[in-house]
């Protein structure tokens, strides 16, 4: 492997990052490994690799290169069919002990159970043996960790609608970094909750939340099409941004593991209902413009000193409004429109007339309501239809030909092309029925 010059992805990137904090001290080696989500041992093995060869040691020497233990295309197939057809809802210990007796299939447990899971063939059954909890330390600066989740209380009691907080909090020091207001608990209103704690303090190096959908897709769900073709499951749009921002995602396996954020809306279910109360807010605006003016007494009031003052918070990314909004893979269509939620977007010609029919593109949809189309990064000029209508798939200086001949296209009053009617054939099987039953009614009259 040339080592002159390495590109690093994202997740390496986000590793440097923490074993930088490591090397200058401000980081402990446990700390760093719950970070990054690496053994102590291996934290220990990179930092000597990076003494020796520098960043470079942070990607792998078979970057690229097959394995040459992996499991052939056929065994694949082989297994999956079998999985699926012959021994369905077997476990997977049973299943390898049937293969190699049956079908002279010799694998191991994890790699049926690798495979299957890949599929998206779950275990029949799933046991959870007891975990032992511990209390854990808070993070030495601020930036390393930070908790978000949302909290469904009557905020506005019985004056207004039922509304949803999304909150997020620094692990290190307790401080309030953005809270949003929204009708439901939503990736929109997590979206705004990521746009406003980078815009104010930068990227963190990890997120802490629950395991809702919202964040992360049940390796389970059945695939797609799409998604078979291409041989990944598609993350949600939040765990999309979370990977594209290099903010690494720690799922909390129970409420108490995330307790931080948890107290944090304890306290606010007590004191900013109280001060939603005394300033009689009735909307979402009110409820917002209020939090606004609360989150830095509460901050003044409950935030603690770091053990480390200098921050970790890392500078946040010039296409931070791209990142976070709704992205959608599509494909252009031959009249190079791209279909949205049932409405149409109409591509503009690209330099020298350029058509983009059948192309890959990207739609962005903003938190605004604005909506992009890029292509391989470029941003493509767009025009949004009017809801329900297409562009005709036949040339439009057609439509104004005088007469009505058989090559002309008619448009009703909303622009839209009217379908001429079509008649049945006398002898169309549509017609059959009736004509047996008038055949029959003749021959019945004429028999009395």
């Amino acid at each position: 492997m040339n080592r002159e010059t390495v590109t690093l992805s994202r997740r390496e990137q986000q590793r440097a990052h923490v074993l930088a904090q490591l090397l200058e001290g401000r980081l402990t080696v446990p700390n760093a490994a719950r970070l990054v989500g690496l053994s102590i041992r291996h934290i220990r093995r990179l930092l000597a690799k990076i003494r020796q060869h520098g960043l470079a040691a942070l990607a792998h020497g078979n970057r690229g290169r097959p394995s040459p233990r992996r499991t052939a295309e056929v065994i694949r197939a082989r297994l999956i069919a079998l999985a699926r057809g012959r021994y369905i809802g077997v476990n997977d210990c049973q299943l390898t002990e049937l293969l190699a007796e049956r079908e002279t299939l010799h694998l191991s447990r994890p790699t049926v159970q690798r495979l299957l899971r890949a599929a998206g063939i779950g275990s029949p059954r799933r046991r959870r043996p007891p975990r032992h909890r511990r209390r854990r330390a808070r993070m030495p600066q601020a930036g390393l960790l930070v908790q978000m989740d949302g909290s469904h209380h009557p905020w506005l009691e019985d004056r207004g609608p039922r509304l949803v907080l999304h909150a997020a909090i620094d692990d290190a020091t307790g401080e309030v970094l953005a809270g949003v207001f929204r009708p439901q608990e939503d990736a929109h209103g997590y979206f705004l909750l990521l746009r406003q704690l980078i815009r104010r303090y930068g990227l963190p190096a990890a997120a802490y939340t629950d395991r809702h959908g919202i964040f992360h897709r049940d390796p389970l769900t059945a695939q797609g099409l799409a998604e078979q073709l291409e041989g990944d499951l598609a993350s949600t749009q939040v765990g999309r941004a979370l990977q594209e921002l290099g903010i690494r995602w720690i799922p909390a396996s129970s409420p108490q593991g995330k307790g931080r954020v948890e107290r944090l809306f304890g306290t606010f279910q007590d004191r900013l209902v109280v001060e939603l109360r005394l300033a009689q807010a009735r909307t979402l605006t009110d409820a917002q413009r209020v939090f606004d003016r609360f989150r830095p007494r509460y901050n003044a009031r409950f935030a603690h000193t770091p053990a480390t003052p200098e921050p970790a918070w890392r500078p946040a990314p010039p296409d931070l409004t791209r990142i976070c909004s709704f992205k959608y893979r599509r494909t252009v269509a031959h009249d190079n429109t791209v279909q949205l939620h049932g409405g149409f977007l109409q591509v503009q010609p690209g330099p020298g007339g350029r058509s983009y029919s059948g192309a890959r593109v990207d739609v962005h949809a903003f938190l605004d309501g604005t909506l992009a189309i890029y292509h391989r990064g470029q941003r493509l000029s767009i025009k949004r239809l009017p809801r329900g209508q297409r562009p005709s798939r036949m040339p439009q200086e057609r439509c104004s030909e005088p007469g009505p001949g058989p090559d002309t296209l008619l448009l009703n009053s909303e622009g839209q092309p009217l379908r001429k009617p079509s008649i049945p054939a006398p002898d169309h099987p549509w017609r059959r029925p009736l004509l047996a039953g008038a055949r029959r009614k003749q021959l019945q009259t004429s028999g009395d």
